[in-house]
């Protein structure tokens, strides 16, 4: 094997290669079932999109940048995983002139996406969580399982902001707002690389901001959001946790694809921000520039654009950078440099993540991909991510009751937990294969959970009204309702179920037309709500639905985003008052489809006003979640009424449980820009804490607070501070009054360099009682 040990290693290596071999670095190679060990190509996309043009052997002979997901496309045990990477990778090396390694990635969002590893929760849920600290606890758990199996790269996490429910894609996003996105990615990124593997940042940039909530739809947003709002998560990330790769995204932003603009993936991503790591095409996102976007005349011109503009690795093939990339350099045009300059970019990426000196671990080794360190983590993050909308009957926790019907098509599936990019959901697998993992539903949860009560079960109805016939249906919606009605409280659990392209009702290419609760599940809920049982309606989603039909009927509302194996015991840890409920909305839970696009940070142009008969208004706001205890928040002290733009504010109050059990507030700190050279967000978060109490304990939660995190980008399209009047508030969600404070900054306009502050300081400190 050849050792890099500095630039100039890697720069001679390149001198060295022919272009062939320097080519063979830049892409990766997607085995189908001719290559790879036996079994069924499973995978959508391998068989669907997968235009192969070069054999195994070839990568022998010249080298090979990447194997991409060898190991997450099929069914196979963790023993045979390792045997048969070891193989491949034995191949290559031996094969090949310089004996360079392939990096391996594998997906792994929800946890590494292979057959009977730990599913953790989707990212909604981190977000519902408001817990950077158990985020990056969750990554190191991802991170060793990787390095275990020889697996260097992971592609993950996503920080596109939830900007339209209709988006198939809201569940792999963590939140609406820019700061917690950029806060929780950038703790998952660490997570992963504290174990010496790398993150991958996707999708760069503007990829859920699509027209109408589609997948791979154009994007019409301006230079200041761009900039002020979408590409803060990303900022926060490269700059924060220097994660080893950046993915762009399929976007289109005002008619300009991503993958083909210089000022995004080299001028703002490596110029601004200093990233040094390998931009990698999404999958196909190289040929796209031709087959789907009109801006290139054919293969050669994808690839000569996307090189050009910084795309350093085709994904998942080398359909544009082998023979059409080769044909436009030996023509003369493509500058051979371009090419030097993502293969130095390569080589350094595998000597850092040491795919050189440690390609794969020793085949036939014993490997847990669900070691209970890992459910142990999974859980708590399931726990603390469930959501309490409303429980105005006060009937919950469950305590005293003698009947509970479970009913709903959620509530006994253990794929309706898990979401589109777990293994179960994301791989089509043979009919009756087992899922690898345990995973109990709520129904088993509750049963546990609540020994000594009795529990109905109907399912109602399918998640899917094409999944069974109208009059079955109707039938099992009668029989739920009559389930409910000889119970003392009814459950019905009710949602999505994520799947691929279609194949399910949230996911990758699963998006919707409206926001009504899928199938038939709307009429099982008003069935069950007629019968008069005290009710509580549990959403085990991947985005958030309207709910304003139910609201004042149902006696509680419980969200649960995609909670992963171990979300049937938080759910029903909460229903049944172990758990107390600490999640806060992510993102806004609407009103209806009208009011879509949305985000809280919108200017007072924004909000309802009188020339309009549509108030975007949501009907629980960014931020909301209840307890089963309360919490008071008192003091809030700024500790002087004037700032100086270049300044940093100290912002403090006191948080007190004042209930009777144990449980945690997330305390959310916002400011409002009163006057602006542009228009403000009538609100925007500039800080939280999550923040543990016993019963009449108290915290000080102080906020340290750059003025860099009062900036705007202005009309030059520069960050700048501006003097001028804001107003602080500590508030329970974004719409909640809360306790302001107005402060004035002084001074002159403050331009913010490249090094503009990015993070609020906080700090917790419990108070004498």
């Amino acid at each position: 094997m050849t050792a890099l040990t500095g630039a100039d290693d890697v720069a001679a290596l390149v001198e060295r290669m022919t272009l062939e071999e320097k080519l063979a670095q830049l892409v990766g190679l997607w085995l189908d079932v001719t290559d790879g060990p036996e079994g069924p190509d499973v995978a959508p996309m391998q068989h669907e999109m997968l235009s192969k043009v070069r054999e195994l052997g070839y990568y022998v002979e010249h080298g090979l940048g990447q194997l991409t997901r060898p190991l997450g496309s099929r069914v196979v045990p963790a023993a045979e995983m390792t045997a048969t990477l070891a193989g491949l990778q034995d191949r290559i090396v031996a094969g090949s002139r310089f004996g360079l390694p392939a990096l391996v990635h594998e997906e792994c969002l929800t946890g590494l996406q292979l057959y009977g590893a730990t599913t953790y929760p989707a990212p909604l849920a981190w977000g519902s969580a408001w817990n950077p600290a158990l985020v990056e606890a969750m990554g190191r758990r991802i991170g060793a399982s990787m390095r275990e199996l020889g697996i260097h790269l992971g592609l993950a996490p996503v920080l596109d902001l939830v900007r339209d429910p209709r988006w198939g894609r809201v569940e792999e996003c963590v939140s609406e707002d820019p700061y917690l996105v950029g806060s929780v990615g950038a703790a998952y990124v660490r997570g992963i690389q504290a174990e010496g593997q790398g993150a991958t940042l996707k999708h760069f940039l503007g990829y859920s901001a699509s027209q109408a909530g589609r997948n791979l739809a154009p994007v019409h947003a301006g230079p200041r959001e761009i900039l002020e709002q979408i590409a803060v998560p990303f900022e926060m990330a490269v700059r924060l946790a220097r994660p080893a790769a950046v993915m762009h995204s399929y976007a289109e932003i005002d008619g300009v694809p991503v993958a083909a603009d210089p000022a995004l993936l080299t001028g703002l991503l490596r110029d601004r921000w200093g990233f040094n790591g390998t931009v990698v095409a999404d999958y196909f996102g190289v040929a796209f520039l031709h087959t789907l976007h009109d801006v290139a005349a054919d293969l050669e011109d994808a690839a000569a654009a996307a090189l050009t503009a910084g795309v350093d690795v085709e994904l998942p093939t080398g359909n544009a950078y082998l023979d059409p990339l080769r044909t436009a350099i030996e023509r003369g045009a493509v500058d051979v440099a371009l090419v030097d300059r993502a293969v130095e970019r390569v080589l350094r990426q595998k000597a850092e993540l040491g795919v050189l000196e440690r390609p794969v671990p020793a085949a036939g080794g014993v490997v847990d991909l669900d070691p209970a360190e890992s459910r142990a983590v999974a859980r708590e993050l399931a726990e603390q991510s469930v959501v309490l909308l409303a429980n105005d009957g006060g009937v919950l926790p469950l305590v005293g009751v003698g009947t509970v019907a479970v009913v709903g098509p959620n509530a006994d599936s253990a794929e309706a937990l898990m979401g589109n990019y777990s293994f179960t959901n994301h791989v089509e697998v043979p009919a009756g294969t087992p899922l690898g993992i345990r995973v109990p539903t709520v129904l088993d949860a509750l049963a546990s959970e609540l020994p000594d009560v009795r529990l109905l079960h109907e399912p109602g109805c399918a998640v899917r009204a094409d999944q069974e016939d109208p009059g079955d249906a109707a039938r099992g919606i009668a029989a739920a309702a009559r389930a409910a009605a000889d119970a003392d409280v009814a459950v019905v659990v009710v949602g999505d179920r994520a799947g691929l392209f279609g194949r399910g009702t949230v996911g990758e290419g699963s998006d919707t037309d409206d926001l009504r609760l899928p199938g038939r599940q709307g009429d099982l809920v008003d069935a069950v709500l007629d019968t008069g049982t005290p009710t509580v309606l549990v959403l085990v989603t991947g985005r958030p639905y309207p709910l304003e039909r139910w609201v004042g009927r149902a006696a509680a509302v419980v969200q649960a985003f995609f909670p992963g194996e171990e979300g049937g015991p938080a759910i029903a840890g909460v229903l049944g008052g172990r758990v107390n409920p600490s999640g806060r909305l992510p993102a806004s839970v609407p009103r209806g489809v009208g009011g879509q696009p949305y985000s809280y940070l919108h200017p007072r142009l924004g909000g309802a006003n009188a020339v309009s008969t549509i108030d975007p208004a949501p009907l629980y706001p960014f931020g909301h979640g209840l307890s089963y205890t309360t919490f008071e928040h008192s003091e809030l002290t700024v500790a002087a009424p004037s700032w100086d733009t270049r300044t940093t504010l100290t912002v403090e109050c006191v948080v007190r449980n004042t209930g009777d059990r144990a449980g945690a507030d997330v305390v959310q700190l916002y400011v409002r820009d009163l006057v602006g050279s542009v228009t403000r967000p009538l609100r925007q978060l500039l800080g939280f804490a999550r923040v543990e109490l016993a019963p009449g304990a108290a915290a000080r939660v102080t906020f340290d607070v750059p003025a860099d995190r009062l900036a705007l980008v202005s009309r030059e399209l520069r960050w700048q501070v501006e003097p001028g009047e804001f107003d602080l508030t500590v508030a329970r969600s974004a719409a909640d009054t809360g306790l302001t404070r107005r402060i004035e900054l002084t001074g002159d306009v403050a331009e913010c360099g490249p090094d503009r502050a990015l993070l609020t300081g906080v700090d917790v400190r419990p108070e004498p009682r």
